[in-house]
């Protein structure tokens, strides 16, 4: 079963937890990889999100610029 993509509020908590860990030391080196992996997959998952945002953002900003590209008028 597919592990389901969390929130980009819920990668960043958990990314920023993994970072700590990895800060504090103390962890053996399978330990330190697999949270690196982790590390890696949930900055990914984040950047996603915001990219996402990213587009979504230029796109409401184009068609505020442009009001007639969705039949409306500037006044």
């Amino acid at each position: 079963m597919p592990e389901e993509k969390p929130s980009y509020e819920r990668a960043r908590e958990e990314l920023a937890g993994v970072v700590r860990k990895l800060e504090a030391g103390g962890l053996t080196l399978e330990e330190s990889l697999a949270l690196w992996e982790r590390g890696e997959k949930l900055a990914a998952i984040c950047e996603e999100w915001l990219q996402g945002a990213r587009a979504k953002l230029a796109e409401a900003m184009a068609k505020r610029a442009d009001p007639e590209e969705e039949g409306e008028t500037p006044f």
